[in-house]
């Protein structure tokens, strides 16, 4: 049944999108706010086709609240919001630039209800351009920008150890095998430092010169796309697109543990569920890859020191071992244990939904 953008609006429990039709090039911009309770909505900007612009309006919905989880998951006071830039297949780089200088207009209009940086699609660059436009492009340092993924790949590394730790008793890569889906701004950094640790690699990637430019500079070997869901490997590591966990993929997984980078990694809470029954230990997304998020609020409000830097990036493998923990306990996904811990700090700090504007920018997830 095809879906209109009021019946997905309708459905959505956030507070309200933001829509533009680009009509230079075809482009539909959606801006989710999801929940404001913790203050101004932050998170990236996500620029990709889709089959129909509603997909682009879904996605960008899905990531809002996924970004409200985020913050509140690791005690940073800003709302829940993402963006998304649905394009036309065969964007130039013309018209593309051109997309998001207005892009970078429609957020002056929003008065910093929603701060953005770079996500899938977008680069760091481009969120210098938002910037210079909007004055509400965050991710840059001393004026130059930054990229958060090697933060983000340093997230998830450190949530996978804590994994290895509870599902295997043992937090050494060596003789450890590890499948990374996608081979970017996160998936490549993440290599090398699983390379590094003594992990074996599987690599996978929809443009199979990035699965081949990860192994030249890291060794593992190249899997197909198709082949990943068989694979008998000790850790999927997801870091493309989200949705890779659902009714279909589930029962085939031959992992003990799903701990990657991509955003909204489950189909719907429920494959949490699935993968709890199947013995798969899953490391909430939100909250493996929200290292980011957390290293660049700590270099906005003034941090320069990258030891430290690196310290608050590692305390994610000590939440997630206390989540895991948990989580065992109740005999549950740690999906519960993940929510509560979000819920919890929404409820101490969050007051009533609408936070004003102001207050320090974040990084973004």
């Amino acid at each position: 049944m095809t879906r209109s953008f009021l019946d997905v609006t309708e459905a959505w429990d956030g507070e309200s999108v933001v829509t533009a039709f680009d009509s230079a090039t075809g482009a539909w911009i959606f801006v989710a706010l999801h929940d404001t309770r913790l203050g101004p909505a932050a998170g990236g900007t996500r620029m990709a086709a889709y089959p129909e612009p509603v997909d682009g309006l879904v996605d960008a919905m899905r990531l809002a609240e996924g970004m409200t989880w985020k913050w509140a998951s690791v005690g940073i006071r800003f709302g829940g919001g993402k963006a998304v830039i649905a394009v036309p297949d065969g964007l130039g780089d013309e018209a593309r630039a051109g997309l998001v200088d207005r892009y970078a207009a429609h957020l002056v209009s929003l008065r910093g209800a929603f701060q953005t940086g770079v996500d899938l699609g977008t680069t760091p660059d481009d969120m210098a351009r938002v910037g210079a436009i909007s004055g509400y492009a965050v991710g840059l340092i001393d004026g130059e920008p930054g990229d958060p993924g090697p933060y983000t790949a340093r997230g998830v590394f450190a949530g996978m150890r804590a994994a290895l730790e509870h599902r295997l008793g043992d937090a050494n890569f060596n003789e450890r095998s590890v499948l990374i889906e996608g081979l970017g701004g996160v998936g490549l950094p993440l290599a090398g430092l699983l390379s590094e640790a003594g992990a074996t690699l599987y690599l996978a990637d929809l443009r199979e010169a990035a699965a081949r430019h990860a192994r030249a500079r890291f060794g593992g070997k190249v899997v197909p796309l198709d082949d990943i869901w068989d694979l008998n490997v000790d850790v999927y590591a997801p870091c493309a697109v989200g949705a890779t966990l659902n009714p279909d993929t589930i029962p085939r997984l031959r992992c003990r543990i799903v701990a990657g980078a991509a955003n909204n990694q489950l189909l719907s809470e429920a494959d949490a569920e699935g993968l709890h029954e199947r013995g798969i230990l899953y490391a909430p997304d939100y909250v493996i890859n929200a290292g980011g998020a957390v290293a660049f609020t700590a270099i906005h409000q003034g941090e320069r020191d990258e030891n430290r830097l690196r310290a608050r990036v590692d305390a994610i493998g000590s939440s997630l071992r206390e989540m895991f923990e948990e989580a065992a306990t109740a005999g549950e996904s740690p999906l519960h244990a993940a929510r509560r811990r979000a819920r919890r700090f929404l409820g101490a700090h969050g007051g009533t939904h609408g936070g004003a504007p102001g207050g320090p920018s974040p990084g973004t997830g």
